[in-house]
């Protein structure tokens, strides 16, 4: 056996305990929850997800999802992009620490990041009483949809933030230095050079930032104790209510949510050979 087989034998073998790791942690209980969400009350058959589609408390539970999904990751990816690139732009000790918080931040999620947004935002919350008492703020719940954005997009910032910062490594000064030799505006630099070459950085980033939103569900619970119609808390109370407790009904719903990310995966990486071709 020469030096060459060898070595990928045992890359292979170095291999063998992720591989184990993902076929039991990853593919066996999706391939579980699948199906499960084949079994009804008939036999086997799409009745779950038939009940799923023509259900107006369903589908508004997938609605609200995606809503407050697609809007917080995009709130989240501009306000990264903007912090993101001026971390590029400061002294080395404000950067560390600002990469450093953002690390820490990025972590806060789950029943703190609720607690402390009721402080704060909650209907006797200290920044709400403040506000009110100046009259900026009249009518508003932290336990809304408007509410529920603002909080996952204070979550998705953080990530976002330590996603896109080495992306800015691509950009070299030089080519901006060359732009503005050859006559070209801040604004033209960043719409030829600047965005195309940063956008698979950013689509990329959307798309975690998404699906980091679509599978959030402590903070959502945490929030309304479990009164706000969005995907992961039905998909709990299916799978472990005390009163709507059908497991199988839960699984076709986590199809679809498995589905929507399929989707949304698509479209990143057709966005992305878009992207190259313009090149």
């Amino acid at each position: 056996m020469n030096a060459n087989h060898r070595g990928r034998y045992l890359a292979l073998l170095c291999l063998l305990p992720f591989a184990v790791f993902f076929i039991v942690f990853q593919i066996a209980p999706l391939v579980w929850v699948a199906i499960a969400s084949l079994q009804g009350e008939g036999g086997w058959g799409l009745e779950n997800f038939s009940k799923i589609f023509t259900s107006k408390f369903y589908l508004q539970a997938i609605e609200r999802s995606l809503q407050i999904s697609f809007w917080s990751s995009l709130f989240g990816i501009v306000i990264a992009t903007l912090g993101a690139y001026s971390l590029r732009q400061v002294d080395s000790r404000l950067r560390d620490f600002v990469s450093a918080f953002a690390n820490m931040t990025s972590n806060f999620a789950g029943v703190p990041l609720a607690f402390a947004f009721i402080i704060l935002l909650g209907f006797n919350g200290a920044l709400t009483l403040a506000l009110k008492e100046i009259g900026l703020l009249d009518d508003f719940s932290i336990y809304s949809s408007t509410g529920l954005i603002i909080v996952y997009t204070y979550f998705q910032i953080p990530l976002g933030v330590l996603l896109l910062y080495p992306a800015f490594d691509a950009l070299r000064k030089d080519w901006r230095e060359s732009a503005a030799l050859l006559g070209a505006s801040h604004w033209q630099f960043w719409r030829h050079i600047g965005l195309p070459v940063l956008t698979p950085a950013l689509l990329g980033t959307f798309v975690i930032l998404l699906a980091n939103a679509l599978g959030a569900y402590a903070t959502v619970y945490a929030l309304t104790t479990g009164n706000f119609n969005v995907l992961p808390i039905r998909i709990a109370a299916l799978v472990a209510g005390d009163i709507t407790l059908d497991p199988n009904l839960g699984s076709a719903l986590a199809m679809v949510l498995v589905g929507l990310m399929t989707l949304v995966t698509m479209v990143h990486q057709w966005l992305l050979k878009r992207s190259y071709h313009a090149r």
